[in-house]
C-alpha cells in the first residue's frame, strides 16, 4: 500500500471518529428549555407540601408530578386566550366543556364535577378607592376565578383585575402541612382569600354607607338620589358575588360528595363561617341602602310639596293684583270711583294692602 492510500485511510478514520464524537455531544446536549405563555402567572411542582425550585413549563411540571409520590403541580393563569387554554386542556386532559367554561367569565359561584376533574367557580371582589361618590363612581370591581382540581394538579384561571393570587400562593407555601394534603389545599387557600376579600370590601362599603347616611339626614342635606342609586347598584353587584357562594361551599362539606380530604374539612368549615358573616353584612347593607333610598324619596316628596305650597302662595298673591287691576281696567262709564281724583293711588294702595295681607297669612301658616 502506497503512502497516499495510507493517508487517505487515516483521514477517513479521523473524520469518522470526529463524526461519532460530535454525535455523542449532540445526543447528550440538553434540549432547549420551553417557556410558559404570558398568561401563565406561575407554575410550580410541590412535593410533600414543599415547592421545588424553578418555574418549569406546565407540561414538564405535570410529567414530573405524575412520576412522583405526594406530588402535584399548581398552574396559575390570568385571562388566558383560547389557544393557550386549549393547549393547557390537552396537556391536563380537560374535556371541551371544561375548557369552554374556564375561558368565559361572569359565571355564578358553583361546584361541578367533570369526570375526574372538579371545577370550583368563585367571584372576586375589590374595592375601588374614590374621593367622592358620584352617579358614575365604580365602588366595587368584580371578576371571577376558577379552580380546576385533578389527582395531580390544581389550575387557577382568573378573569379581571381583582383577586390576584400571588399572595395566596406565598401564604400557603409557608404552610407545607396544608399543601401536603394535595391539590384541594389550593382550593382552600383560594376560597379563604376570596372570603377575606369580601370582608375587606364590606368594611370599605360600610364607611361609604355611613357618609351617605350622614348626608341624607344632615340639617343641610347634600346627598343626590342618583349617587345613592349608584351605590345601591354596586352593593347589589357585590351581593351577587357573595351570597351564591354559600350553597357550593356547603356542598363541598357534605360527607356524601367527593370533596376535600378529611384533613381539610375543618378549614373549609372555618371559611364557611367567615362567609356567613360576610353574607350577613352585605344583606344588612342592602337593606340599609333600601331604607336610605326610601327616606330620601320621602324627603324629596316633602320638598316638592313645600315648593308647590310656595308656588301656590305667590300665585294667589299675584292673582289678587290681577283681579283688582282687571276690575278697574274695565273702563265702564258709571264705575265707582272712576272719576275720583285719587282713584289710581287708591287702587295701588288696595293692591299693596291685599298682597301684604296674603303674604303674612301664608307666612304664618308655613307656606312661605
Amino acid at each position: 500500500m502506497d503512502q497516499q492510500a495510507v493517508r487517505d485511510r487515516t483521514g477517513l478514520g479521523v473524520r469518522a471518529l470526529a463524526r461519532r464524537l460530535l454525535g455523542r455531544v449532540e445526543t447528550h446536549a440538553p434540549a432547549p428549555r420551553r417557556s410558559n405563555p404570558d398568561a401563565v402567572i406561575d407554575c410550580a411542582v410541590y412535593v410533600n407540601g414543599r415547592r421545588e425550585p424553578g418555574r418549569p413549563h406546565y407540561a414538564d411540571a405535570l410529567a414530573r408530578a405524575r412520576r412522583g409520590r405526594d406530588t402535584f403541580v399548581w398552574l396559575g393563569l390570568h385571562d388566558p386566550g383560547p389557544a393557550v387554554l386549549a393547549a393547557v386542556g390537552r396537556t391536563f386532559g380537560l374535556d371541551e366543556l371544561t375548557v369552554e367554561q374556564a375561558l368565559a367569565d361572569g359565571h355564578r359561584p358553583t361546584v361541578q364535577r367533570h369526570g375526574t376533574v372538579t371545577l370550583l367557580v368563585l367571584r372576586t371582589a375589590g374595592y375601588v378607592e374614590h374621593d367622592e361618590l358620584t352617579d358614575t363612581s365604580e365602588v366595587i370591581d368584580t371578576g371571577d376565578v376558577m379552580v380546576l382540581l385533578g389527582d395531580r394538579f390544581a389550575i387557577t384561571v382568573r378573569h379581571g383585575a381583582a383577586g390576584a393570587l400571588r399572595t395566596v400562593r406565598a401564604d400557603i407555601e409557608r404552610r407545607p402541612e396544608l399543601l401536603a394534603t394535595g391539590p384541594w389545599a389550593v382550593a382552600y387557600a383560594v376560597c379563604a382569600r376570596m372570603v377575606d376579600s369580601y370582608l375587606e370590601v364590606a368594611g370599605h362599603v360600610e364607611r361609604d354607607l355611613e357618609r351617605v347616611e350622614e348626608s341624607v339626614f344632615a340639617r343641610e342635606r347634600s346627598a343626590d338620589i342618583q349617587h345613592i342609586y349608584q351605590l345601591k347598584r354596586e352593593v347589589v353587584e357585590f351581593k351577587r358575588a357573595v351570597l351564591p357562594l354559600q350553597a357550593p361551599l356547603r356542598t363541598l362539606l357534605d360527607p356524601g360528595t367527593d370533596g376535600p380530604p378529611r384533613a381539610l374539612h375543618r378549614w373549609f368549615v372555618d371559611v364557611d363561617g367567615r362567609l356567613s358573616r360576610a353574607v350577613d353584612r352585605v344583606a344588612a347593607y342592602d337593606d340599609l341602602l333600601t331604607s336610605i333610598v326610601q327616606s330620601r324619596l320621602a324627603q324629596l316628596a316633602v320638598e316638592q310639596n313645600n315648593d308647590m305650597r310656595k308656588i301656590a302662595s305667590w300665585a294667589a298673591i299675584a292673582a289678587t293684583q290681577t283681579a283688582i287691576a282687571g276690575v278697574y281696567g274695565m273702563n265702564f262709564s258709571h264705575m265707582p270711583e272712576l272719576g275720583w281724583r285719587y282713584g289710581y293711588a287708591g287702587a295701588l294702595t288696595l293692591m299693596a294692602v291685599a298682597a301684604l295681607g296674603l303674604y303674612r297669612l301664608f307666612r304664618r301658616s308655613g307656606w312661605l
